[in-house]
């Protein structure tokens, strides 16, 4: 097992963020009386950290020679439920109006750099635009995923009708604030044997869970295992290319220092724009740098398999036969991806896309060669958008007639299969792989049960994954017929203490009558991963966000916003043809889900309307849209604006 860096009206929407008392959360979470005893090891050095250890978080106005102030409007140039970019020499701030009060933020999504004046304000939040991220702003805090970071809130002060925002020059050049947390002050000696807090997995659900018990003040020991050698990486850019102007990585340089990334001294311009998926270094995936795990002494064990839990001794034990013993135990071991079982499934050169070295290696492999991708589904179709400018050729095997058929039905596949289509992809479809044939034990031609044989260098495999939960299977854990961990709202499994998240779960979706479903989506396991954070320190809790996803092909983004398993029809508005559309899907007379490309912010906007927990009917999406004579509708949030509206021009 690796040690931590081994090699290997408006809709009244708002979430409290509700601060448990410290008392509290210490008899929760330290009931056993058990330490945190391998304290986070830098240069070899055992470290201790102490209460009196604060965190580098500089006040933005700090000296007034760091300070810019302007008078950036008049008071009336806004009404309310009004947002604006305004300018202050040294960047950009959004400025909003909202009950008659001015707040001013930083003006870009902290997760991937998405312009906020773009996005939809509900009262007392601002929903990203791209992929619906929600901060408050009275404080910049993030409070809907996806990112990990919130926004700077600046100064706004009136005189003489005139609108003046104060704010220090260096948070103008930052697009993101890593909020206040506690350090690890427990002993590091004697008891590296267990742990308070225990999280199997490092992807979103688990890293999020780590700093969210950070952030709330828990100051005791935090582990985090993962079968990966990497520290937690920003998984969904394996595949999903540049897609919108100014996307920038969040993430650091190797050499970046945890002081510049807790103070904000680094902007997202300064870390790069990205400009790849699959070949995509592991450091530029990375969600956090090194140094900021070793200063919250959030401790990363690197390919570390769990192979056994004792729920009644709450133990877990590794492939190395280290035991672990823990207070409090997530379980967030995501999913393994589905393989072939053709004759010939050994040869080399076919992958599954899991890790950064799998997706470099498909790219080194691809470059002016034959290519072919098992499965039109959303990685599949990443991966062969993506490589249509590096490989000779492109093909894509299919059960389905069509692409995405299930998830975003017969029309909208077809305009996205002769997207593809006309960038030099092929396609084979209603059919399956039989053999994967070699020459010298490698990948060199594909042969479908249609007779069709294609010419392929490398194979990507893309058709679906199972929940890695076998580890599970004789601890006493429920698991569900498919191999599923069934937890409830507040992400509790059937044993006390025991929290579960991520793509391994099913769960009660609050908006759909609380239906057991299963989400894998990144957005969904970083509210996942809060949820059981906080109920970890009995805040009671519960999952209520609305699911929401992204993709990107050929320089298009296409958002969805809902659950629509199980649709019975969908409305469309727009071109198909031209690839600027809304799709509203519909179940009986519900809608459960939207989907748009070049429609921004409407996917947002409908986000918003579900999280309220009211019901969007069919009828009224009809009427308003048979009524709307503007090119670019944008659904009202308020159910009165369901009357047909008055033509204006897009915006």
């Amino acid at each position: 097992m690796g040690g931590c860096f081994s090699k290997p009206k408006p809709v009244e929407l708002k979430i409290e963020v509700v601060l448990p008392e410290k008392e509290r959360g210490k008899e929760e979470l330290s009931a056993s009386g058990k330490g945190s005893p391998r304290a986070y090891q830098g240069n070899g050095t055992a470290r201790h950290f102490h209460t009196e250890e604060r965190l580098p978080a500089p006040h933005p106005y700090a000296g007034t020679q760091d300070c810019v102030e302007a008078a950036v409007c008049h008071v009336k140039d806004l009404e309310n439920g009004q947002m604006r970019e305004v300018e202050l020499g040294w960047g950009k701030v959004l400025l909003v109006k909202e009950n008659g009060e001015f707040h001013a933020l930083g003006h870009k999504c902290p997760h991937y750099g998405a312009p906020l004046v773009k996005g939809v304000l509900s009262r007392g939040r601002v929903r990203c635009p791209w992929h619906g991220a929600c901060f408050n702003i009275s404080t910049g805090d993030l409070e809907d995923f996806p990112g990990l970071d919130s926004l700077h809130k600046f100064q706004v002060k009136i005189e003489k009708e005139k609108v003046y925002v104060w704010a220090s020059k260096q948070a103008l050049q930052l697009q993101r604030r890593t909020k206040v947390m506690a350090k690890c002050i427990s002993p590091s000696a004697g008891h590296s044997g267990s742990t308070n807090v225990l999280i199997v997995g490092a992807g979103a659900a688990g890293l999020v869970c780590a700093e969210t018990l950070r952030q709330e003040g828990f100051s005791d020991r935090i582990v985090l295992c993962t079968l990966d050698r990497h520290l937690p990486y920003d998984r969904p850019k394996l595949s999903k290319p540049t897609c919108d102007p100014g996307l920038a990585l969040p993430s650091l340089g190797p050499r970046a220092s945890v002081a510049k990334w807790n103070s904000g001294c680094l902007a997202l311009s300064q870390v790069g724009c990205i400009l790849q998926s699959l070949d995509a270094q592991p450091e530029q995936l990375a969600l956090r740098p090194k140094e900021f795990f070793r200063a919250y002494g959030i401790e990363v064990l690197t390919e570390a398999q769990v192979v056994t839990v004792d729920v009644r001794n709450k133990k877990v034990v590794f492939k190395d036969g280290f035991k672990l013993e823990y207070n409090k135990l997530l379980l967030a071991p995501g999913s393994s991806p589905k393989t072939l079982s053709c004759k010939g499934k050994e040869v080399e050169n076919v992958f599954t896309l899991r890790t950064p070295e799998d997706a470099n290696r498909v790219v080194r492999l691809a470059r002016g060669r034959n290519a072919v991708v098992v499965g039109a589904g959303f990685l599949g179709m990443e991966v062969a958008a993506y490589l249509t400018e590096k490989a000779h050729s492109v093909s894509v095997v299919e059960l389905e007639e069509t692409p995405f058929r299930r998830f975003l039905g017969e029309r909208v596949g077809r305009a996205l299969m002769k997207m593809f289509e006309n960038n030099r992809v092929k396609f084979y479809m209603q059919t399956e792989v039989s053999e994967l044939r070699a020459q010298e034990g490698k990948l060199k031609e594909v042969v479908l049960k249609s007779s069709k044989v294609v010419r392929a260098d490398v194979c990507v495999v893309g058709i679906g994954a199972v929940p890695a939960t076998g580890f599970l299977r004789q601890s006493g854990i429920s698991l569900d017929s498919r191999g599923f961990i069934p937890v409830n709202k507040m992400m509790q499994t059937n044993i006390p203490g025991v929290f579960a998240a991520g793509d391994a779960v099913t769960f009660p979706l609050a908006w759909r009558n609380n239906r057991k479903v299963n989400i894998p989506h990144w957005q969904m396991a970083h509210a996942q991963g809060r949820v059981a954070a906080q109920n970890m320190l009995a805040q009671e809790a519960e999952i209520s966000t609305v699911p929401y996803l992204w993709t990107a092909m050929f320089g298009k983004s296409l958002r969805y916003a809902g659950y629509g398993e199980g649709f019975d029809d969908v409305i469309i508005q727009g071109d198909l043809e031209e690839l600027k559309f809304v799709a509203f899907y519909t179940k009986g007379d519900e809608v459960i889900a939207v989907a748009s490309m070049n429609y921004d912010p409407i996917v947002s906007k409908v986000a918003e309307v579900l999280a309220s927990g009211r019901a969007i009917r069919k009828r009224e999406v009809e009427l308003f849209l048979l009524h709307s004579k503007y090119v670019c509708p944008v659904l009202p949030v308020d159910r009165s604006e369901f009357s047909p509206p008055q033509p204006r021009a897009c915006p």
